[in-house]
């Protein structure tokens, strides 16, 4: 006699914040791929001459909602991902164990430094 299943609704994972926030994690590394292809695509582009395709690609209005939907979904990740660093990064000083929080601090500092050196060089 098959062993009884109780039906599980579609969508399950929507009903804790946890969950909803593990699924969406897993699915920003779609948005991740894309946001990989997309760069690479810009500089092969640059280096072959079709950089005029390309922006008028990237024009395009279905283009533009795709990279700012891509963008929520880098951010998304971005700070799940180094929420996580607290965690897998013990750090011990002078005999006691850096705060989670001083630890998620530097990280967030070293995130905001690296992206105001990438906007100067390429906004310079």
């Amino acid at each position: 006699m098959p062993e009884y299943r109780a039906p599980m609704p579609m969508l399950w994972w929507a009903k804790r914040r946890s969950y909803l926030v593990f699924m969406l994690r897993e699915l920003s590394s779609v948005f991740v791929a894309w946001s990989v292809v997309y760069l690479a695509v810009g500089v092969w582009a640059v280096g072959g001459g079709n950089y005029q395709q390309f922006l008028d690609f990237s024009a395009n209005p279905v283009v533009v909602v795709l990279n700012v939907v891509t963008l929520c979904f880098l951010l998304l990740h971005t700070i799940t991902w180094l929420g996580l660093a607290p965690h897998a990064i013990v750090i011990h000083l002078r005999g006691r164990r850096v705060p989670e929080r001083t630890v998620l601090a530097g990280h967030y500092v070293a995130w905001l430094v690296v992206s105001a050196i990438i906007a100067w060089v390429v906004l310079a």
